[in-house]
């Protein structure tokens, strides 16, 4: 069995964290390559070291004064290195850096140092070998991830190696110079490596033990998720929902690898399985439920609108013309509803409203704006009658009023669009009714 682990930021952030890290990785013989990410905070009021290599590099590359700060990161790192009581000197890799940053070489190669030296330091620790991420992960010139040469290349390196560290977060353009991904990266670097062993598992450590139905912030002690599709996962992630960097998702699901989400500080704790697919029966009715806030909605009303050929498409070539994506589109015999972003669309709004009716000559155009939408997801409600009956009846329990309702053929999620202001009570309305009642 082979698996590739990836610790998140606060699972390296202190020598305390790192022996954590080893005791996990030394308790499982198949955890043979790791993803490390740079070290994030120690406390609340602690400041990652990726921000810190930022605020460095702008103040080198600008000729300020950047001795401090650079110092401070070396600081950050001898005590990780102390505490583990580690014979390791990165005294030639700082010279590195620094010079590196006097010559501007750019904003993600600082922030990619973080990674590095964390990588070098796991390496050491663990007694792996260490693989720089520049070497074996590819980008073009215009900054596209290269998949498959990064496949073939990661595969062959890592077919001759029993055991490594690769950074997680960077990689390599076609002139040598680092390219990041974007924040949160180092999910997408973990499930590379594990595509490019054909990893029987990607396990995922972070500071919570998986997914939970819902935002904490919103409902107290929501209950976790045990398992969970790509799918659901993906509706979850677009509407806010965050663990895992949402690109991640596709490197292993072309393999059709799962991934388990778990908890550096809890290893006993089970997490959240996310899989392809399954015949496991799920808990709940729903998996999650996730939303945002921040959306208006366009209603253009015409008689006959349903006999026009070709009425939609006008319609939202006018919102392609000003590079407005839309978000869902319910419609009715003479209506149609566009919902999209309320910041994307309020500095193109007058042009929008005039186009459509030079497109269209609509008989009115109305909006309506603070507007939120939220995603009832889950495998469960195909096989479950009354689903959306369950929802309206503990919105209106709550007095609360329904904008918009969606739901596709998959019977997989149900979009449900209110005002903002009862956005979090809606949430815990039917939170409560599927879960809070099924306890």
């Amino acid at each position: 069995m082979k698996k590739v682990v990836k610790f998140g930021g606060s699972s390296l952030a202190s020598a305390k964290q790192f022996k954590k890290v080893g005791d996990i990785i030394r308790a499982d013989k198949s955890r043979r390559y790791v993803v490390p990410s740079a070290p994030g905070k120690r406390n609340k009021n602690d400041t990652k070291v990726t921000d810190m290599l930022y605020a460095c590099y702008e103040a080198a590359s600008t000729g300020a004064s950047y001795g401090k700060l650079l110092s401070a990161i070396k600081e950050r790192y001898e005590q990780i290195i102390d505490g583990l009581e580690l014979n390791l000197n990165l005294d030639y890799e700082f010279k590195t850096i620094e010079e590196n940053f006097i010559a501007k070489k750019g904003s993600d190669y600082a922030a990619s140092r973080g990674e590095y030296l964390n990588g070098i330091i796991m390496s050491h620790y663990l007694g792996y070998e260490f693989i720089d991420a520049a070497e074996v992960i590819f980008f073009d010139e215009n900054g596209t991830f290269l998949s498959e040469k990064t496949n073939e290349e990661l595969s062959e390196r890592l077919a001759h190696t029993e055991r490594a560290v690769i950074p997680g977060f960077y990689g390599s353009n076609p002139d040598g110079t680092i390219h990041t991904f974007s924040r949160g990266g180092s999910d997408i670097t973990g499930s590379i490596v594990a595509r490019a062993i054909h990893a029987d598992l990607y396990e995922n450590w972070t500071d919570v033990s998986g997914f939970l139905v819902t935002d904490p912030r919103i409902v107290e002690n929501p209950v976790p998720i045990e398992t969970i599709t790509y799918k659901e996962l993906r509706e979850l992630a677009y509407m806010g929902a965050s663990v895992l960097h949402e690109d991640a998702i596709f490197p292993v699901r072309r393999e059709g690898i799962p991934i388990n989400i778990r908890n550096t500080n809890k290893p006993e704790d089970p997490g959240t399985l996310i899989v392809e697919n399954t015949c496991r029966k799920p808990k709940y009715t729903i998996t999650g439920i996730a939303g945002k806030t921040g959306f208006c909605s366009v209603t253009i009303e015409k008689a006959m609108m349903n006999s026009e050929i070709g009425f939609g498409r006008k319609v939202l070539g006018v919102f392609e013309d000003c590079g407005i994506s839309f978000e869902h589109m319910p419609s009715g015999i003479d209506t149609m509803t566009i919902f999209v972003h309320q910041s994307e669309f309020e500095q193109h709004e007058q042009f929008v409203i005039s186009n459509i009716h030079r497109a269209v000559q609509p008989d009115s155009i109305e909006l309506e704006s603070d507007l939120a939408l939220i995603a009832v997801v889950g495998r469960g409600m195909k096989s479950t009658r009354g689903t959306a009956g369950r929802i309206f009846s503990a919105l209106a329990h709550s007095r609360i009023n329904v904008k918009m309702i969606d739901q596709g053929s998959s019977e997989l999620n149900i979009i449900i669009g209110v005002k903002n202001a009862d956005f979090e009570a809606a949430v815990k309305a039917i939170y409560d009714i599927f879960i809070t009642a099924e306890l």
